[in-house]
């Protein structure tokens, strides 16, 4: 008797940088039916744009650097589990890039306050410009995601996740059709073999972390010369979360 393959479930979830979004690739890596892709676009995004962020030469080194053919192996690549989580940064798609791929993905968008983004930001990248968080992209990708859709993308929130992980978490496992899993909830300290080689320049926090950290209480302190930045990434922000 003849068994037919049957298609993995992509989720592609969409976020600007320092978004929580490692820790979730940690909570979904968790899980025993779900694998992992770190930034896939990311050595494409450096060589197209020729941003000196740290260790990029390795970075371009590593990886497939052909928008097309990542974006065909997001949708069509072999996976070895019933369930991928793509860990997707929204800057890292480019005016030329073409984002048909997003109809064969469960698509869902993670916002965080901006405030807390460009903190976190300017620890490892003190000069930056608005595009670089990713928030109109991260905008314009959920509009054409939205348009073509069936249903609409979910979007959620960074404090959502880190108040009530639990809930968050069930929320996007039920838009995806998966059931939650508790293991999602902590995760082994390290770093693993799945995560970028940028790695030692981005994720020394969440190396060191087992689970979702408690939310903040305390405002963060954005420099002057990014208070406009900060107000129209936090109008990008509002519009984003009136989706979700």
């Amino acid at each position: 008797m003849r068994v037919e393959a049957v298609a993995p479930l992509r989720i592609a979830m969409w976020s600007g940088p320092r978004n929580i979004s490692t820790a979730m690739m940690r909570a979904f890596e968790n899980r025993p039916d779900c694998t992992v892709v770190d930034e896939p676009f990311y050595g494409y995004y450096l060589q197209a744009t020729g941003s000196d962020h740290p260790g990029r030469e390795d970075v371009i080194a590593s990886m497939d650097c052909d928008w097309r053919s990542v974006a065909r192996t997001m949708t069509e690549g072999l996976v070895h589990t019933p369930v991928q989580y793509q860990k997707q940064l929204t800057h890292q798609m480019l005016p030329e890039v073409d984002l048909s791929f997003t109809g064969a993905l469960v698509n869902c968008f993670l916002v965080r306050e901006p405030a807390r983004m460009i903190a976190s930001y300017i620890k490892v990248r003190p000069d930056f410009a608005l595009h670089e968080l990713g928030l109109s992209q991260q905008r314009d990708i959920y509009r054409y995601v939205a348009a073509r859709a069936s249903r609409l993308p979910l979007v959620v929130d960074a404090l959502e996740v880190l108040s009530d992980p639990r809930t968050a978490l069930g929320r996007i496992c039920a838009h995806a059709g998966i059931p939650f899993l508790e293991q999602m909830l902590h995760w082994p300290a390290g770093r693993r073999e799945t995560d970028g080689v940028w790695a030692p320049h981005w994720y020394a926090a969440v190396e060191a972390s087992t689970g979702f950290d408690a939310p903040p209480t305390v405002a963060p302190e954005v420099p002057a010369r990014y208070r406009g930045l900060l107000a129209e990434a936090e109008d990008i922000y509002r519009e984003m979360c009136a989706r979700g």
